[in-house]
Parts: C-alpha cells; structure tokens; sequence
C-alpha cells in the first residue's frame, strides 16, 4: 500500500469532509468551503461550469427544483494520487415534476495546493 505525501494526506482529508457534507446533502455548504474562485465543474461531457460564484448559482437553482432528498451514498473513495482524488457515489432525489432521479457517479476531482477544489469532473450513469 502506497504512503500518502503530505500534499495527498490533505487532500484525502479534504475529500472526505466534502463527502460528510454532501451525505447530510449539504451541498451549498460544500462548494462554498472547498471550490476554489476559478473551479471548473464538469457534468459529463457538457460545456464546464466556470468559477465559484456561477457554480453556486446554477447550484441554488438545481436545489429549487427538489422537492425531496433520499441520499447521497459513498460506494468507494475517496482514493488520492498526486493533485488528483476519485470516489464513487450515488445520489437520489425527487424534483418538482414528480421524477424521481438515480445518479451513480464516479467523480474525479483536482485540488490546488490551498486544498481547494480546481476541476471536477462527473461520470454518470
């Protein structure tokens, strides 16, 4: 088993208190503590969205929409390599047109040395 580097060992820690927020879908809270001023947040293969502020925003409007929220299990993760952590998740929730949604998600996120998040990037299926 690979010894973390002081710089991963951050990051790890980083990780997984963004994941204690989002299970208890704190979803704002998170973005607000770890997403740096220029983040880049990719869904799939979609245009990113750019910076802290518009993330937030476009993040506040998804929420409007839910009208009930059934979790958000970590299935593995976070692993770290380098700047660079990953995990596996599932979110479910109800929206206002009655759906019910599924995500399970793999997530690769890049960190700056400031323990922020730069880049994040969403697989779903």
């Amino acid at each position: 088993m690979k010894t973390l580097t002081a710089q991963e060992q951050k990051i790890e820690n980083n990780a997984k208190a963004v994941l204690d927020l989002l299970v208890k879908g704190e979803f704002l809270e998170a973005m607000d503590q770890y997403l740096a001023d220029d983040v880049q947040l990719i869904e799939a293969n979609a245009a990113p969205k750019v910076g802290k502020e518009n993330s937030i925003a476009l993040e506040k409007e998804l929420l409007s929409t839910v009208t009930a929220f059934h979790g958000y299990e970590v299935k593995n993760g976070p692993a770290v390599s380098g700047n660079t952590s990953f995990y596996e998740a599932v979110m479910k929730f109800d929206t206002l047109d009655g759906q019910s949604h599924t995500f399970e998600q793999a997530v690769r996120t890049t960190w700056n040395d400031a323990g922020k998040i730069i880049e994040e990037r969403y697989y779903h299926a």
